[in-house]
């Protein structure tokens, strides 16, 4: 199934304050993180953040652009299905969870396990997913891809979603990913 603006729900994992000292790469996260918000805002893309654990692990990192739109999450289980979210996701009627955040092979694994059981398309944007131990990154983008979700970065799946320079946003979007 191709992604389009009109089946698709983008939804950042736990990109919180006490991950700023330990994930490699975390200025490029942050800084696709904010583009992939902001696109999902520009074409009324649905859009879930959540937070693991507030209390212990603190806010969304603040320097992350964050739509008034999005819906955010407090969450214990490691996998965003937990009843308060997965009765959200079945309120807004999309097949397609575009995921991001960290860590990847924890909380967004198994989120993406849970969504390819909940009948999802699960996209995994490898450019703006890291975890503490990059080996453990490139373990998890194994077995996810061997699970049927689809690896993009934050550009492809964006103008994948655009489908044509003629799409009334195409120079709004092109102009954040330079």
């Amino acid at each position: 199934m191709r992604i389009n603006q009109n089946n698709a729900i983008f939804v950042m994992i736990d990109i919180q304050e006490k991950f700023i000292p330990v994930i490699p790469d975390l200025d490029l996260i942050i800084k696709n993180s904010s583009i992939l918000n902001k696109s999902a805002e520009i074409l009324g893309i649905p859009q879930i953040v959540t937070e693991q654990y507030p209390k212990g692990l603190g806010k969304t990192i603040n320097t992350i652009y964050r739509s008034e739109n999005a819906k955010i999450f407090e969450k214990n289980g490691f996998s965003i299905f937990n009843d308060e979210i997965k009765k959200h996701l079945i309120s807004l009627n999309k097949q397609i969870l575009v995921l991001y955040g960290i860590e990847a092979h924890i909380c967004l694994t198994q989120t993406a396990l849970d969504a390819l059981k909940n009948s999802y398309n699960v996209y995994f944007v490898a450019d703006a997913v890291s975890s503490r131990d990059l080996f453990s990154k490139e373990i998890a983008f194994r077995r996810l891809e061997q699970a049927g979700v689809k690896l993009v970065t934050t550009e492809m799946l964006l103008f994948e979603i655009l489908e044509s320079s003629k799409h009334p946003n195409f120079k709004e979007i092109s102009n954040l990913v330079k």
